[in-house]
């Protein structure tokens, strides 16, 4: 499996697995061309984000220099470097949804969630942030979470829709 994996006496049982799979993913993967936001990609799902520990790794199984890895994870918005939460809300903040009252929507849920934006609630349960435009324009204002879609959002009606998670 690896040296990396085989020394490691610092992580927990199931952090281990995860980076027993990364490798394999790693194994599977490094000789394709662009390969490393795959890698990313795959690696996320596994452990939930990509702290410095595990970009560390891909790079070493990788052979390539660390700055490469971070300055992807860096550039992608899609990759977080933090614990996040069971579910992503994402607010659209494009200009149809900014102007139909995308703002009062950010604000409630940051009173509701008792969060900012980037952040991740005290229970794990969501992490909230914003987003530029989420291609929904004509059903503005919206929000998503997860991979739904909420059309015509207004501050009524958010406490049905997270009663959903």
């Amino acid at each position: 499996m690896g040296a990396d994996i085989g020394k490691c006496t610092c992580c927990r049982q199931e952090d281990r697995h995860k980076y027993e799979e990364i490798a394999n993913i790693i194994d599977l993967y490094r000789d394709k061309e662009g390969c490393l936001i795959q890698i990313l990609h795959l690696a996320q799902e596994i452990y939930g984000y990509l702290p410095l520990e595990l970009q560390q790794f891909i790079a070493r199984r990788l052979g390539v220099p660390l700055s490469e890895v971070s300055g992807v994870v860096s550039f992608y918005s899609f990759f977080s470097t933090t614990v996040r939460g069971e579910h992503t809300i994402r607010v659209c903040m494009g200009t149809s949804c900014y102007v139909r009252g995308g703002k009062k929507i950010v604000e409630r849920l940051q009173e509701m969630l008792d969060v900012g934006i980037g952040e991740t609630t005290e229970d794990g349960k969501f992490t909230f942030e914003i987003a530029r435009c989420i291609g929904a324009c004509g059903l503005s204002p919206a929000m998503m979470i997860d991979d739904v879609v909420y059309k015509q959002v207004n501050v009524n009606k958010l406490d049905s829709i997270l009663s959903k998670y």
